[in-house]
């Protein structure tokens, strides 16, 4: 699919990171970009800098997914590309036994569904939501009607020690990427999934510089953090190239996390 003006885009978690980076780098080439966030003073500056729409969104909430994407339409037209970045990191052991009392203790059964419901929930709402606004479009080349792609982790598969509700929750992002594009085979929507690593986000940026160095120094190559460009050039290229579909894709300088 070619970028341009023609096209409209919906950024989940545009606000920031590299939902923010992406909403740039579909505006760079010309696309009508919609972000859908809760960070409304920095939603709506970025949409500002970028000619987009701004729309206060969460993810987890049917009612304001609809609304979100009422919104976006009015603005833009109905969206042919999709990018999910909205999702929250939790974390917290199964169980665990407190050192000092003894007393034994397992995750919140509350934090586990809240994981859930922001990034598998809120992926799947906006993804089902949107394809169904793209089958009413007319087919571009190979009939293609839309794009999107979703944003897991490498936890998904290389979960650490507290971290069994993210990576139950990215894990499930992986887990229906290519079923869902059998879904749409016949619709002319395609999917991809990328897993990043460990990126430069403002979640990164916020942990004391000695934490930062020693995490970059656990990439194989090139030893730092990735950058949020990075990811979004990852995301131009599934989107424009046709043939990619139903993938999922690590980006992560080679890192294989260790348990903690």
């Amino acid at each position: 699919m070619k970028v341009d003006s023609s096209v409209s885009a919906v950024v989940t978690g545009g606000a920031s990171g590299l939902g923010e980076a992406t909403a740039r780098a579909l505006a760079a080439k010309g696309a009508k970009v919609a972000l859908f966030d809760l960070n409304e003073e920095r939603g709506e500056q970025v949409a500002k800098e970028i000619g987009g729409t701004f729309c206060k969104v969460d993810v987890s909430d049917e009612a304001s997914v609809d609304a979100g994407f009422a919104k976006a339409r009015e603005a833009h037209g109905q969206e042919r590309v999709l990018v999910t970045c909205a999702g929250i990191g939790t974390i917290g052991k199964t169980v665990r036994r407190d050192r000092e009392t003894g007393e034994i203790s397992h995750l919140p059964v509350s934090l586990f569904v809240k994981t859930l419901q922001v990034n598998l929930l809120g992926t799947f709402q906006c993804v089902a939501k949107s394809a169904v606004g793209m089958m009413t479009l007319d087919g571009l080349e190979d009939g293609e009607r839309g794009a999107m792609i979703t944003t897991a982790s490498v936890a998904a598969v290389d979960g650490q020690i507290g971290q069994v509700a993210y990576s139950a929750s990215k894990g499930g992002v992986v887990g229906m990427t290519l079923p869902v594009a059998r879904d749409f085979m016949s619709e002319g929507i395609r999917i991809n999934t990328i897993l990043p690593g460990i990126f430069e986000t403002p979640l990164m940026r916020g942990l004391p510089e000695k934490a930062q160095e020693v995490l970059a120094a656990s990439v194989p190559f090139p030893k730092r953090f990735g950058q949020p460009q990075e990811y979004a050039h990852l995301v131009m290229t599934m989107v424009e190239n046709g043939y990619f579909n139903g993938e999922c894709v690590r980006l992560d300088g080679a890192i294989r996390m260790p348990p903690k």
